[in-house]
């Protein structure tokens, strides 16, 4: 069994490139180098909405105990660094959990 971890925040059209630079070179090195046990990758989603560009990032893991070793025992609870808070609008206050049930690849 695998766990996502679906995280969303949005931001404004004119940082939506900055926020995009700062999780592949910074947000992201820092989830690889905790090195946890357990976490296996990180996709990163992108799209305009009107005034807004939402990002969504969908973690994997192998299961919960992974999911809190990375941020603890409330394991809902968010990983968005003060550099990304600066320059995110808004954002899910936690993230949502699922257990990944099929993947078919064609």
């Amino acid at each position: 069994m695998a766990v996502k971890r679906i995280w969303h925040g949005w931001t404004v059209p004119e940082n939506a490139d900055a926020y995009e630079d700062l999780l592949r070179t910074f947000v992201f090195p820092s989830i690889e180098a905790k090195k946890v046990a357990g976490y296996r990758s990180i996709e990163l989603f992108r799209r305009r909405d009107g005034d807004e560009v939402e990002f969504i990032t969908v973690m994997t893991f192998d299961d919960i105990d992974a999911v809190k070793a990375f941020v603890g025992e409330d394991y809902e609870t968010v990983y968005v660094p003060e550099r990304a808070r600066a320059i995110l609008k808004r954002f899910d206050l936690r993230s949502q959990h699922y257990e990944l049930i099929e993947t078919r690849n064609y």
